[in-house]
């Protein structure tokens, strides 16, 4: 869906939901303060990567951090597509009350914006004295927006703005802040600037200047996302060697006209097993980092992804399990859709090498960084502080339910309520269907036994309606 931008002029009159918002002053005594790094993949599957069982692309970093950290086995989504998700982690609310429920895209180039003053993660470090910055896709507002990222809490923002050109590994320019940054060696098609690397090294340097701390760093990275495109380098031959020919079906692009077609591949399993792997390097690239400027015991480095893994520019999510044990890809509210890859460390506070199951999800982010910043504000979020878990002290508060909704595919929406899985699909027709699922013993959601149990379905319709609030952009595709 593509709308003027002018239209948008009244973006917070026009998208109802439940903006985070404060009126406090930055606090003059803080407590902790670490850095906080939080590394987000691009349709990255949790079943993509070594420490969630992946045996044939090659993760060593990611597995050298589960070793320095905490491995989550229960760690979800703001939902399963990205702009939503990412709004949720942004703002600390659910896509029931987050203001960007979907991908809504905006002329010439951009997606929907958060209405003005949003509060975000951003804005929270900010005003706790942290320096700021995201690195990567941001797909919440278009250039010039009242959601840019340097009017929602960024110090600095490098890029790309849109999240539908970041299709593009080659693109023809980027943003840095309000800039656009022309890349003259990407025109006509040209493949010289490879946008991660580039994106990556800006995020470094962000690093290294904000040392002295205390910094907030969102690695907002687009690999694996479609295209399947990156430079032919070492990586790429090995995995040209390690995958099978005869396992590849070409990709070939079919719309090159199109804004953001995914271009043509010739080995797309090949290719996304490459970006993998170089999405590890990155994380590696971290990691030596914090670790050379001697802040890595200062510093919360986190890695997660935006939601489940894609089919798109000829990715094959069956063929490398990319799910993991779970049902479902990305747009999916089953399992495989929205539950994600979490791995975190900070040596010396957060226990090194263990597995927790603690359920938790994006927008307990916002208040979970705000403990550990010292932020005395008041904070209108749906998360809990998980700060005790990754310490280890003091008592650890529980979810009653975790909740999302999708708003393509004729509307989705989800609740878990301790096992019990509820998905009501077809929402924005006359005939929704609702699913259930206990995923104590049917992780993969087999076994719908909705009819076996319909006062757990009862409880859990009565929660999906609470949850919902009305927002006129996103109705589930209803007319």
């Amino acid at each position: 869906m593509q709308i003027n931008p002018e239209k948008l002029s009244l973006a917070g009159c026009l998208v109802s939901a439940i903006a985070a918002t404060t009126g406090c002053q930055p606090q003059q005594q803080k407590a902790w303060q670490p850095n906080v790094i939080y590394i987000m993949a691009d349709d990255l599957g949790i079943g993509d990567i070594a420490p969630y069982g992946q045996t044939r692309i090659h993760t060593p970093n990611l597995t050298r951090l589960q070793q320095r950290g905490m491995r989550f086995t229960q760690a979800y989504a703001g939902t399963a597509v990205s702009a939503p998700s990412r709004c949720s982690l942004m703002t600390g609310l659910h896509t029931g009350h987050a203001s960007v429920r979907g991908n809504i895209g905006v002329d010439p180039e951009g997606q929907v914006a958060m209405p003005e003053g949003t509060f975000t993660m951003a804005t929270m470090f900010k005003q706790s004295g942290y320096a700021t910055g995201c690195f990567g896709k941001w797909g919440l507002g278009y250039p010039g927006s009242v959601s840019d990222p340097t009017k929602v809490g960024f110090d600095r923002f490098f890029g790309y703005n849109c999240q539908t050109l970041a299709h593009d590994y080659y693109p023809d320019h980027l943003w840095n802040g309000t800039e656009r940054v022309e890349l003259p060696q990407n025109y006509e098609q040209q493949e010289v600037t490879y946008s991660a690397d580039t994106i990556h090294s800006q995020a470094l340097d962000f690093i290294r200047s904000h040392a002295d701390g205390p910094f907030f760093t969102f690695l907002s990275y687009t690999i694996p996302h479609a295209e399947l495109i990156l430079p032919h380098d070492s990586i790429y031959q090995r995995y040209c060697e390690e995958v099978p020919l005869d396992d590849e079906i070409p990709f070939v692009q079919k719309r090159p006209e199109k804004k953001g077609a995914y271009g043509s591949s010739e080995r797309p399993m090949a290719s996304f097993a490459s970006m993998v792997t170089r999405l590890d390097k990155y994380v590696g690239d971290v990691m030596d980092l914090l670790d050379s400027l001697g802040i890595a015991d200062k510093t919360i480095l986190i890695f997660t992804s935006d939601n489940g893994p894609h089919k798109e520019g000829g990715a094959r999510p069956d063929y490398f399990q990319s799910y993991g044990p779970y049902r479902g890809i990305k747009r999916d509210l089953y399992e495989g859709g929205i539950r994600m890859p979490m791995l975190i460390s900070c040596p010396g506070h957060i226990a090194q090498g263990v597995d927790n199951d603690h359920v938790m999800a994006f927008w307990d982010m916002l208040p979970t960084f705000a403990e550990a910043a010292g932020y005395r504000g008041q904070l209108n979020t749906d998360g809990i502080s998980f700060l005790p878990t990754l310490l280890g002290n003091g008592k650890q508060a529980e979810h009653d339910f975790l909740y999302w909704e999708f708003h393509e595919q004729q509307g989705k929406q989800a609740v878990r309520l301790g096992n019990w899985k509820g998905i009501r699909l077809k929402v924005g027709t006359d005939e929704p269907v609702f699913e259930l699922y206990d995923l104590s013993n049917d992780i993969h959601e087999d076994n719908n036994v909705s009819d076996a149990h319909p006062d757990i379905v009862a409880r859990l319709q009565a929660i999906i309606d609470s949850c919902h609030t009305e927002s006129e952009l996103f109705n589930f595709g209803r007319k």
